[in-house]
């Protein structure tokens, strides 16, 4: 007879619904009896399969970024820097505002206040997205190396820009701002980035 208990429940089904209830809350403003009345399992079957609290919660950002954030890499396979930033900065102000998840971003609403004692959450949070800002920044990089971009271009510089527009649409969505409220400051930090790579008269 195989040894251990059979699991009853869908570990995927379950980490999809405590993605949710994260999103909504914060990490701070989800308790442990909340995650388990969501996720369809007791606590001794949640410690087993996913850890601490703190744990699922870096497995629930991992499977945030996997499911919600798969536009991110495909925006970096676009042919040009200002496509790039164009598709990812749209395809971002729809996605913030979508009817059927909850408004704004994970990593951003994860964890604005944090008690000094789950520091190594925001830590986690903060290393998360600046992992996507170095990807971007790779990417121009290369686009630079082209000639897609000026030769004394900054990608770093760049990427930087572009992740702090798209951080803040995250927090204005949250607050209630609209899809097209969003995409008209996508439009218009677009602008600025195209403007950002004409050289100086």
């Amino acid at each position: 007879m195989a040894g251990g208990r059979p699991r009853t429940f869908d570990a995927d089904a379950s980490l999809d619904r405590a993605v949710d209830v994260f999103w909504q809350q914060g990490y701070e403003g989800t308790t442990i009896s909340e995650l388990t009345a969501a996720m369809g399992v007791n606590k001794p079957s949640l410690y087993a399969v996913f850890g601490t609290k703190e744990q699922l919660f870096q497995q629930v950002v991992r499977r945030y970024a996997e499911r919600e954030l798969a536009y991110f890499g495909e925006a970096l396979a676009q042919p040009t820097a200002v496509e790039v930033v164009r598709d990812y900065l749209d395809r971002n102000a729809a996605a913030l505002t979508r009817s059927d998840r909850p408004r704004g971003c994970l990593s951003i609403q994860g964890g604005l206040a944090s008690n000094p004692a789950n520091s190594t959450v925001t830590q986690f949070l903060a290393s998360s997205r600046l992992a996507g800002e170095r990807a971007l920044a790779a990417r121009l990089t290369q686009a630079r190396i082209d000639g897609d971009l000026p030769a004394d271009s900054d990608p770093a510089a760049l990427a930087r820009f572009v992740m702090v527009v798209s951080e803040g649409q995250a927090v204005h969505a949250a607050a209630g701002a609209t899809h097209q409220e969003l995409q008209q400051s996508a439009d218009i930090a677009l602008k600025a980035f195209e403007l950002a790579l004409t050289p100086a008269s």
